[in-house]
């Protein structure tokens, strides 16, 4: 298995730039198609529709602004890829998270990226990648704002016997199959490690160079404890399974996955 075709999520935050450089790095590795996406939802004010006669100079300004700012992100993405590779480009004046749930049918990996800190620009383009993730039926290679290199020597995989932490681990398997070592992490107080050794062999047996590792809270949570052991190990990505609870209950209570997207300072690969 590998990646033949590869769709980065873009908008006019700083971060674009930088996440298309990680697409555009790992489609030059796996010889994959680059696709990039982007769409606008246009903000007509109440009671107004394009349809609407009495407003259809103000429409007409509000879709042109809109259809600039999609021009803007493919001029970005265009410069960021740079010359001299293929690429192609989707866009549409509609809501970003339906447009790229539709395009996502033609891509094995979806690039995404968390806004920072000091991020102003326009949310009308941008993806919440937890709904993304709920939604796209492919797996999500978050990468955090700063980050425009995936170096693909050491990953960490973070296991819980969960379906979605086992799609995660198919789901990555050309990244890991790449890497030089990959470090099997689970965060427990639990002595039994008879499922982390399967996995380290499982992993084996599809020629991975894997390793378990079981690491205790220490009283973090187990996403800064992931963070940590990854810091640690000197990986570059953590493979994760999301939303193992119910979506809802992650939202009022928190959880791995929520942390890990809003807060993490190393790209996760993550599958539902």
């Amino acid at each position: 298995m590998s990646y033949a075709s590869i769709m980065v999520s873009l908008d006019l935050g700083s971060g674009s730039g930088e996440r298309t450089r990680v697409a555009a790095q790992l489609a030059e590795h796996f010889q994959a198609r680059l696709i990039g996406v982007a769409a606008r939802e246009m903000d007509y004010p109440r009671g107004y529709a394009e349809t609407s006669v009495l407003g259809l100079e103000a429409t007409e300004e509000i879709r042109d602004a809109a259809l600039a700012d999609v021009a803007e992100v493919e001029t970005a993405f265009r410069l960021a890829v740079g010359s001299g590779r293929p690429i192609e480009w989707r866009s549409n004046l509609t809501d970003p998270e339906i447009f790229l749930e539709e395009q996502s049918r033609a891509a094995d990996l979806v690039v995404l990226g968390r806004r920072g800190g000091q991020d102003l620009s326009d949310p009308r383009l941008a993806v919440n990648a937890g709904r993304a993730l709920m939604g796209l039926g492919r797996p999500v290679l978050m990468v955090p704002p700063g980050v425009d290199h995936l170096s693909l020597k050491r990953v960490v995989v973070a296991w819980k016997n969960t379906l979605q932490t086992r799609r995660a681990i198919s789901d990555a398997m050309p990244l890991l199959k790449v890497a030089q070592q990959v470090q099997v992490v689970r965060i427990t107080t639990d002595e039994d490690d008879e499922d982390l050794e399967d996995v380290v062999r499982y992993l084996g047996l599809h020629g991975v160079n894997a390793s378990a590792f079981r690491k205790s809270q220490n009283g973090a949570s187990v996403a800064l404890a992931l963070e940590e052991a990854a810091k640690a190990f000197d990986a570059s990505l953590i493979v994760s399974g999301a939303y193992g609870h119910n979506r809802l209950r992650e939202w009022f209570f928190g959880g791995v996955t929520r942390a890990l997207l809003n807060h993490c300072s190393v790209c996760c690969l993550m599958s539902h």
